[in-house]
């Protein structure tokens, strides 16, 4: 489905993520910060998979020496609010540490390729991101 930004968000909340939710033979979610500096609501979609029960992220932004804003936002407020299908909630946004990455990326990796070729691109080293969600209980 060829949707981006403004348009994939649209369409995913209007339908429940039936129209954004498969996304280039990938699953997204859609992530909801606040702007560090405006305090509005900034949504994005991205692309997700699932590690030891919290929702996974990549903050890669295709492997610019940057790292996205909505990262940028949630290390200044980690509360976010997550959407994925119509199971909308709030969570806690962490970065994974070190050894919960390495667990972490090789399934991304899997679920979006160009993962590898974008951590190539840069010298940072891209973060994984874990959404904890609210009230949800920890092992």
């Amino acid at each position: 489905m060829a949707l981006y930004g403004k348009e994939h968000v649209d369409r995913y909340r209007a339908t429940d993520g039936r129209e954004g939710h498969s996304w280039n033979d990938t699953q997204t979610l859609l992530l909801t910060t606040k702007g560090r500096k405006s305090g509005e609501p900034r949504t994005a979609p991205l692309i997700y998979d699932m590690h030891r029960g919290d929702y996974a992220i990549v903050a890669s932004k295709g492997g610019a020496d940057e790292p996205p804003a909505w990262y940028v936002n949630l290390q200044a407020n980690p509360e976010v609010e997550v959407q994925v299908w119509g199971d909308k909630f709030k969570a806690t946004a962490r970065t994974a540490s070190p050894e919960e990455r390495a667990a972490a990326w090789p399934k991304l990796a899997a679920e979006w390729p160009d993962y590898d070729n974008y951590q190539k691109k840069t010298d940072r080293e891209i973060p994984i991101v874990l959404l904890e969600r609210e009230g949800a209980k920890r092992a």
